[in-house]
């Protein structure tokens, strides 16, 4: 596998961002959520809703690329939690293409936007995770991320009532996943 790299989205990247949002959300919520739910998002809202992000930089989107092509990406920016503090940052979404799962650009991606939280002055960062996604929370545990289990909440995933947890972190200058090679397979 070719090296990852890791850059700020521009407004050309929203339709493949959408593309691996839609894919990889089938692929990760099949066992939670019906697939007409699933699928009730069309990819056309996913591209306007990204490309509306990366316009407005809300959330600050960057995107991992594999030789020419775009396999990942991640959304952050400070926390939407009403009661955190305005040094707390949050992942609002990170996704890398089914085909590209544990071969580290996840890792890319959180390591991007952990500098950038950090540039933005942030000293935590939190994530809301579905209590059933047992991938992503195994990811985010091995970013140093620790479950917040007071926080459990109901949310609506495809029409469809999910139970998420916030996880949360400090943001230091320690490297993430302690112990995992930089980029697997590489």
């Amino acid at each position: 596998m070719s090296s990852i790299q890791v850059r700020p989205a521009t407004l050309r990247d929203a339709k493949a961002i959408a593309q691996i949002h839609a894919v990889a959300s089938q692929e990760v919520y099949k066992e939670l959520v019906p697939s007409a739910q699933l699928k009730s998002l069309t990819l056309e809202e996913r591209h306007a809703y990204w490309r509306e992000a990366i316009e407005y930089c809300e959330p600050q989107v960057q995107v991992a690329v594999a030789g020419e092509k775009i396999v990942g990406f991640v959304g952050y920016d400070r926390s939407r939690d009403e009661q955190s503090r305005p040094t707390t940052g949050e992942i609002w979404a990170i996704y890398a293409a089914p085909s590209h799962w544990s071969q580290g650009v996840g890792l890319a991606l959180w390591d991007a936007a952990r500098d950038g939280l950090h540039e933005e002055g942030c000293t935590n960062v939190t994530a809301w995770v579905p209590l059933r996604n047992e991938r992503a929370l195994r990811f985010h545990e091995l970013a140093g991320f620790k479950r917040d289990l007071a926080s459990a909440k109901t949310a609506l995933i495809g029409g469809v009532k999910i139970e998420e947890v916030r996880l949360k972190r400090p943001l230091n200058g320690q490297s993430s996943l302690a112990g995992a090679p930089r980029y697997p397979g590489k």
